[in-house]
C-alpha cells in the first residue's frame, strides 16, 4: 500500500506522499510540545513511507502558546503556523485551517491531546483501503460522566432531526481525502457545520471506536455559550424538522384553546348564575402561549442567524501571521 502511494520524481526517487495534520489551539502552551513530540514519534515508528506537515491555527492564545509554536517552527519546518488576529470560534478557525492543507489528506484533531495522535495509522489503513473519510467515535471518556451524556444525547436529537444520518459521538476527529476537503472548499461555507457536511456529501466512510482520554493539562476554552453554537449550528444547517415541529405545535395549541373556549363557553351557557371562570385559567393559558411562541421565535431567529452569516460571505478567519507556509 506504501509502494503504491509513493509518487515517482524527476530524478527516478520515489516521494513520499504527504499527509496534512490540522489542529487548532487556544491556550494549550502546556500540550503543544508534548503534541509535536507524539505527531513526530508515531510517523517515525509506524508510517515510515509518509511525509507530513503539521499545521497549527491559533486563535489569539492570551498565554505562551504562540512562542511555544514558533520555538517548535524555527526547529523543525515541518511545522507551519497560523496565528488569527483574534479568536475567530473553533468551526471557522479549523475550517480555514483545513483548507490550507496541501497533503492528499487531512488529520485534523484537537490539541488538548483528548484526540490521541497515535490513531493516526488506523486511519491512513482505512484510507489505504479506499475511505475517503475516516471518523474516531467515543464509545466511553475520562471526562465527567454527566458532560458525555449530555454530549452523547445531543447527538442523538441531531441524528433524529437530521435529514442525513449523522455519525453519533463523532467530533470531527479523523481523516478526510483530498477529494473531500475539495467538495467542501467548492461548497464555500463561511461557517459549516463540518461532522454534518462530511454525512451530507455522502463518501463512503470508515469509524473507529475510542476511549477519549481526560485533558492532562490545562482547562477547556469550551463555554455554555461556545456548546450551543455549535449545538444549534448542527441543527439549523442539516433539519427543517423544528420548524415544522414549531407550525405543528401552533396548530396543536389553536386546536386546543379553541376547544377549552368551547367547553368553557357551553357550561357557562348551562350554569351561567353559578359558575365563575376566575384569574387563574387566564392567567396560566396566557404564560403558556406565551412561552410557546417565545420558544418558537427564538428556534426561527436561529434559522435567521443562519441565513445572515450565509449572506455576509466574511472570510472564516483574518490572520495575523503564519509561519513555514511556502
Amino acid at each position: 500500500n506504501l509502494e503504491s502511494k509513493a509518487k515517482s520524481g524527476h530524478s527516478g526517487k520515489l516521494q513520499m506522499t504527504l499527509l496534512s495534520i490540522v489542529t487548532g489551539c487556544y491556550n494549550e502552551e502546556g500540550n503543544l510540545l508534548e503534541l509535536y513530540e507524539r505527531v513526530c514519534r508515531t510517523f517515525a515508528d509506524h508510517l515510515p513511507g509518509y511525509a507530513f506537515e503539521l499545521i497549527f491555527i491559533d486563535n489569539a492564545s492570551t498565554d505562551k502558546s504562540v512562542e511555544v509554536l514558533k520555538s517548535l517552527g524555527r526547529k523543525d519546518t515541518r511545522v507551519k503556523i497560523i496565528v488569527n488576529n483574534r479568536n475567530f470560534g473553533v468551526i471557522r478557525s479549523g475550517y480555514h485551517a483545513m483548507l490550507q492543507a496541501k497533503g492528499e489528506a487531512v488529520v485534523a484533531f484537537a490539541s488538548d491531546l483528548q484526540d490521541p495522535p497515535e490513531m493516526i495509522p488506523q486511519f491512513v489503513k482505512k484510507w489505504e483501503e479506499g475511505f475517503k473519510v475516516v471518523l474516531a467515535q467515543k464509545t466511553n471518556t475520562e471526562e465527567s460522566p454527566l458532560f458525555f451524556l449530555i454530549r452523547k444525547t445531543y447527538y442523538s436529537l441531531v441524528n433524529r432531526l437530521s435529514d442525513v444520518a449523522l455519525v453519533e459521538n463523532a467530533t470531527g476527529f479523523g481523516l478526510y481525502d483530498r477529494r473531500v476537503i475539495e467538495d467542501i472548499r467548492n461548497i464555500n461555507d463561511p461557517y459549516p457545520y463540518i461532522r454534518g457536511l462530511l454525512c451530507d456529501l455522502g463518501y463512503e466512510r470508515a469509524i473507529i471506536p475510542f476511549i477519549q482520554p481526560a485533558r492532562k493539562r490545562g482547562i477547556t476554552s469550551n463555554n455554555f455559550y461556545s456548546l450551543w453554537d455549535v449545538a444549534m449550528l448542527g441543527i439549523t444547517n442539516h433539519s427543517k424538522v423544528p420548524l415544522r415541529l414549531a407550525t405543528f405545535a401552533g396548530l396543536g395549541v389553536a386546536a386546543f384553546s379553541f376547544l377549552v373556549a368551547l367547553t368553557y363557553l357551553i357550561y357557562k351557557l348551562l350554569y351561567w348564575n353559578s359558575f365563575e371562570v376566575g384569574q387563574a385559567p387566564l392567567v396560566i393559558g396566557m404564560f403558556f402561549i406565551g412561552a410557546v411562541q417565545l420558544v418558537f421565535v427564538g428556534l426561527l431567529g436561529e434559522y435567521i442567524g443562519s441565513i445572515h452569516t450565509q449572506i455576509l460571505r466574511r472570510p472564516p478567519v483574518i490572520e495575523k501571521e503564519r509561519i513555514n507556509f511556502d
